[in-house]
C-alpha cells in the first residue's frame, strides 16, 4: 500500500474538514444537551427535596423504558427510508405518527391503571391521578414525537437542524425547570407535572412548525416496517434492564460508598458514549443509501468508520483515565473508590465503539433481526451474568462481567456483519452472472 507523504496528507485535509466540522457540531450538541439535562436534574433535586425527588426519579425510570416502546421503533425506518429516497418522507412520517399515538395511548392507559397504586404524588387521589397522567403523556407521547424531529432532519441529512433540535429541547426543559422552581417557587412534583406538560406542548408546536416545508404526512401503515421497528426497539428495553441490575445488586451486597462511587462512574462512562453516538448519527444515512442493493456495498465504508470509532473510543477512554484523579475534587473526598472504579471501567468505551459500528451497519441495511438477536441475547444473558458475578464477588465481579459482555457483543456483531456481507456479495455475483 502506498505511503502518503506529509504534503499529500496536508493536501487532503480540506476534503476532511467538512466531515470534521460536522462531527464537532454533532458531538457538541449532544454534550451540551447532556450538560443541560444535568442542570435540570440539579434544579429539580434542590427544589423537591430528597423524598419528592426520589419519586420523580422512579417515575422517570418507568417512563424512560416506556418511551422506547412508544412508536414501536418506527423512527429508525424513517431515517433509513428517507435517507434513501426523500420522497418517502410523507408516508414514513404518517406511519410514525400513527404508531406513536396508538402505542402511546396504550402505554399511558396501562401506566395510569398501575402507577397510582404504587406511587403517591399527592394525598388527594384525584390530584394524584391527574399528575401521573400528565407525566405519562409528557414523558412518553410528547417526548417521542419531539425526538422524532431530530430523526427527520437526520434522514434528510440536515445535520445542523438536527443538532439545533437536540440542543433546543434540552434548553427548553432547563428553562422550564428554572422558571418553575427558581422563579415561581415550585417545590412539588404535582405542580411540576403541569409546568413540564406545558413546556413540552410548546416545544412540540414549535418543532412541528419547523417541519412544515418538508411536506404533509400521509397517514398509512407501512406493514413491512412494523416487525423491523419492533426488532429495533427491543434491544433498548433489554439494555435498560442490564444497566440497572448492577446498581441493584451492589445496593444489596456492597456498602453505600461503593454504590455511590459506582453510580458516579456509570454516569461518567455513559456520558463518554456521546462522542461515539455523535459520529454514528452522521454516518447512518450514508450507510443506508450504500446498502440499498446489498450490505456488501457498505462494508468498505463501515471499515473506514471503524477506524474513526476506534480513535474516538481510545481517546475517550484515555481522557477518563487521565481525569479520574481529579474527580474527588468535584464529587467529594468521601468517594474513596471513585478514581479506581473510573479507571477500571474506562476501557469499556473502546469495545462499545467497535461493536456500535457493526450494529449500526446492520440497522442501516435493514438487518434488524440479527441486530436484535445479538443485542437482546447479550443484554438478557448479561443481566444474569452481572447479577451472579456481583453476588459472588462485588465489585470485582461486576467489572469483569461488564467487560465480558462488551467483548462478546463486539465479536458477535462483527462476525455476523462480515458473514452477511459475504453472503450478500455472493448473491450479487450470482445475479449478475444469470443476467
Amino acid at each position: 500500500m502506498k505511503k502518503l507523504s506529509a504534503a499529500e496528507i496536508i493536501a487532503g485535509l480540506p476534503r476532511l474538514l467538512p466531515m470534521i466540522m460536522s462531527y464537532a457540531a454533532s458531538s457538541g450538541s449532544l454534550l451540551i444537551a447532556n450538560a443541560a439535562q444535568l442542570v435540570t436534574f440539579a434544579i429539580l433535586a434542590r427544589s423537591f427535596g430528597a423524598v419528592e425527588f426520589g419519586v420523580f426519579v422512579s417515575v422517570t425510570a418507568v417512563t424512560s423504558i416506556a418511551v422506547h416502546l412508544c412508536g414501536l421503533g418506527a423512527s429508525e425506518c424513517l431515517v433509513r427510508r428517507v435517507a434513501r429516497d426523500h420522497a418517502m418522507y410523507p408516508v414514513m412520517m404518517g406511519h410514525n405518527l400513527i404508531l406513536t399515538l396508538t402505542s402511546g395511548v396504550v402505554l399511558v392507559l396501562l401506566g395510569i391503571a398501575i402507577l397510582p397504586f404504587w406511587m403517591k404524588l399527592s394525598p388527594d387521589p384525584v390530584e394524584n391521578v391527574i399528575a401521573i397522567l400528565l407525566i405519562l403523556i409528557t414523558n412518553i407521547i410528547l417526548v417521542r414525537i419531539i425526538l422524532l424531529t431530530e430523526q427527520i432532519f437526520i434522514g434528510h441529512s440536515q445535520f445542523p437542524a438536527a443538532n439545533r433540535s437536540v440542543v433546543g429541547f434540552a434548553f427548553a426543559r432547563t428553562a422550564a425547570a428554572a422558571l418553575a422552581c427558581l422563579v415561581f417557587g415550585v417545590t412539588s412534583l404535582v405542580d411540576w407535572a403541569i409546568w413540564q406538560f406545558a413546556a413540552h406542548v410548546l416545544v412540540l408546536i414549535v418543532y412541528m412548525w419547523s417541519l412544515r416545508k418538508l411536506g404533509r404526512p400521509q397517514y398509512r401503515i407501512v406493514r413491512e416496517e412494523i416487525r423491523l421497528g419492533i426488532l429495533f426497539a427491543t434491544p433498548f428495553i433489554f439494555r435498560a434492564i442490564r444497566q440497572n441490575v448492577d446498581l441493584l445488586m451492589l445496593g444489596i451486597m456492597a456498602n453505600p460508598e461503593v454504590v455511590g462511587s459506582y453510580g458516579v462512574v456509570r454516569r461518567i462512562v455513559d456520558s463518554s458514549y456521546l462522542s461515539i453516538d455523535a459520529m454514528n448519527r452522521l454516518v447512518y444515512p450514508g450507510l443506508a443509501r450504500l446498502s440499498i442493493d446489498g450490505i456488501h456495498n457498505a462494508i468498505g465504508r463501515t471499515k473506514k468508520i471503524l477506524l474513526a470509532a476506534l480513535g474516538i473510543g481510545i481517546g475517550s477512554a484515555l481522557a477518563i483515565f487521565i481525569v479520574a484523579p481529579f474527580l474527588p475534587i468535584l464529587f467529594g473526598r468521601e468517594y474513596v473508590s471513585l478514581v479506581s472504579f473510573c479507571r477500571i471501567l474506562s476501557g469499556t468505551v473502546v469495545f462499545l465503539a467497535i461493536w456500535s459500528v457493526a450494529i449500526d451497519a446492520l440497522g442501516a441495511a435493514g438487518y434488524h433481526g440479527p441486530r436484535a438477536a445479538i443485542l437482546n441475547t447479550a443484554n438478557a444473558v448479561g443481566a444474569g451474568l452481572i447479577a451472579w458475578a456481583t453476588w459472588v464477588a462485588p465489585p470485582l465481579g461486576t467489572f469483569v462481567s461488564i467487560y465480558v459482555i462488551e467483548i462478546a457483543i463486539m465479536i458477535a456483531a462483527w462476525l455476523v456483519l462480515l458473514r452477511l456481507a459475504r453472503n450478500s456479495r455472493v448473491a450479487a455475483q450470482e445475479r449478475s452472472f444469470t443476467t
